[in-house]
């Protein structure tokens, strides 16, 4: 495990949390980029420092939402576990918590969904579970985010595009790692993922 100072610089330079752009109706939107959050490293007790000393001041005056980017999280690697993500929800300000209007989850896939089908109610109390929005296509944020204002990712685009080649992933019908379908063609194609890639 990193010292607390290491933990804190390495939150920094990964841009886990950021508050960056509006949404359509002139909220503040808070970016977590869940493939960021580097679980082994990091304890509850440095992030909930971090956000209240960094990200919570910034949202305590006025509505905000969230854009949680769920794109390439693996339990083993990025998924701070059931017990953290009550830690970290319990430790948001009252202040805070009331001016959050919205969840935007991104590329949710079957697990995250039946995770929070079976657990989010008893996580998240307050009627956090009813603010949530999946979105599983970048193009659908864009109908509730300003597109200029948030930065994405590359491999979120890069999901998004094998999503549409593969859309049985979005039920986890089939495998979404990249390593397990490499370049194999797409279901009823004979055109190869690299060659779409070229196309597109």
């Amino acid at each position: 495990m990193f010292t607390e100072v290491e933990q804190e610089q390495l939150i920094e330079k990964l841009e886990i949390f950021k508050i960056q752009g509006r949404d359509k109706r002139g909220r503040k939107i808070l970016r977590i980029i869940g493939k960021f959050f580097p679980a082994r490293n990091l304890s509850v007790e440095v992030v909930n420092k971090y956000l209240s000393e960094k990200i919570f001041p910034e949202l305590e005056k006025r509505p905000f939402a969230v854009v949680y980017v769920h794109t390439d999280v693996e339990k083993s690697e990025n998924f701070p576990g059931v017990s953290a993500l009550r830690s970290f929800y319990d430790a948001i300000p009252v202040k805070v918590r009331e001016n959050l209007e919205a969840v935007y989850f991104l590329h949710p896939g079957l697990q995250a969904r039946l995770f929070l089908a079976t657990f989010g109610r008893f996580i998240f109390s307050g009627g956090l579970y009813g603010k949530l929005r999946y979105v599983s296509r970048v193009d659908y944020l864009w109908e509730h985010v300003r597109r200029n204002e948030i930065g994405m990712p590359e491999f979120v685009y890069d999901h998004d595009e094998d999503l549409e080649y593969r859309p049985m992933m979005d039920y986890g019908l089939e495998s979404d790692h990249a390593r397990v379908y490499g370049d194999a063609p797409a279901v009823d194609s004979p055109v190869t993922m690299y060659s779409m890639r070229c196309i597109s």
